[in-house]
């Protein structure tokens, strides 16, 4: 339960759920995993059936094009991940998913997510809610892709998550921002000269 605590406070975003509600309703549902660096969860030709939610760590999506990997999503902590057109289509996925750092999940399987929403309205409202506000983030990001030159996008994710770029590859975080990696490290350069510039006028 107390390990699961971070899942109750992302549900909570959507819906009011006591913690009793939570221990009979969601924990026994739930499968807690530790993934290795590097390990994947999800082979693209594979059907998902599972949704992750990370508790600690990191986990790209991507999808191989020659010889490129062209990462789509980057989650941590309190996120949500899963190839999902494959997870709600039961089709083969176009991604793999892999974790990026030692991750500790937990994991529902498409039957149980399925089971959970059909148990009442409630729950349905709540699934319902949850996908939405994913494809609302889903759509910002394209449509940032589109509207956005490559160095607003950079600045806009430096500005909005300066963690990230200690704890993600910069190979990763070029093709997640669809940045050529050596504009995206001449743009790292001209950071650091900003940031020296203010603490040192």
């Amino acid at each position: 339960m107390d390990t699961a605590r971070p899942f109750l406070d992302y549900l909570r975003k959507f819906i009011d759920m006591s913690e009793d509600e939570f221990g009979q309703e969601i924990v026994p549902l739930l499968d807690l995993k530790k993934v290795a660096k590097k390990e994947i969860l999800t082979r693209a030709g594979e059907t998902e059936n599972n949704i992750y939610f990370i508790i600690k760590g990191f986990i790209r999506k991507y999808y191989p094009r020659h010889n490129e990997e062209i990462n789509t999503q980057l989650s941590y902590e309190g996120h949500i991940i899963h190839s999902q057109e494959s997870f709600h289509s039961r089709t083969p996925s176009e991604y793999f998913v892999e974790a990026i750092e030692p991750t500790t999940v937990v994991a529902m399987t498409y039957d149980q997510l399925e089971s959970l929403f059909a148990s009442s309205q409630r729950m349905e409202h709540m699934g319902r809610m949850i996908i939405t506000y994913t494809m609302v983030i889903k759509d910002r990001l394209q449509m940032q892709l589109v509207k956005m030159s490559p160095r607003e996008r950079f600045l806009n994710f430096v500005t909005k998550n300066p963690e990230l770029m200690q704890r993600v590859p910069q190979k990763y975080l070029a093709s997640y921002l669809n940045i050529k990696p050596e504009t995206f490290s001449r743009f790292k350069h001209l950071l650091r000269n900003h940031t020296k510039a203010v603490h040192n006028p």
